[in-house]
């Protein structure tokens, strides 16, 4: 049984560090959407991509190793958790003004 949770642990860290080098990918290619046609939306929805995916999820991964591996105290967790859903939920609004954004 103990070997089954390492495999899963693993696989929830690869899980993790994946979701954010894809995010970073299509954040990116937001990014050059936004480039090519100078337009505000792209530039909300690039942000906001990347807040939600890379910066968020990177946060919140390399904490979760800091936290795991005795680095950073635990008094800090309910800080490290309001930082990651701060910046999830500016993604989310930047994301939502650019669908909406006529502009």
């Amino acid at each position: 049984m103990a070997g089954i949770s390492v495999v899963v642990e693993w696989a929830i860290v690869g899980l993790a560090f994946g979701s954010t080098l894809v995010g970073g990918y299509v954040g990116y290619q937001a990014y050059r959407g936004y480039r090519r046609h100078d337009s505000r939306a792209m530039r909300a929805l690039s942000l906001g991509l990347v807040l939600l995916t890379t910066v968020a999820f990177g946060i919140a991964f390399g904490g979760s190793v800091l936290l795991r591996q005795g680095y950073l105290a635990l008094d800090y967790q309910p800080a490290l958790t309001l930082v990651t859903r701060s910046l999830q939920f500016l993604g989310v609004i930047l994301i939502a003004y650019s669908l909406h954004s006529r502009v």
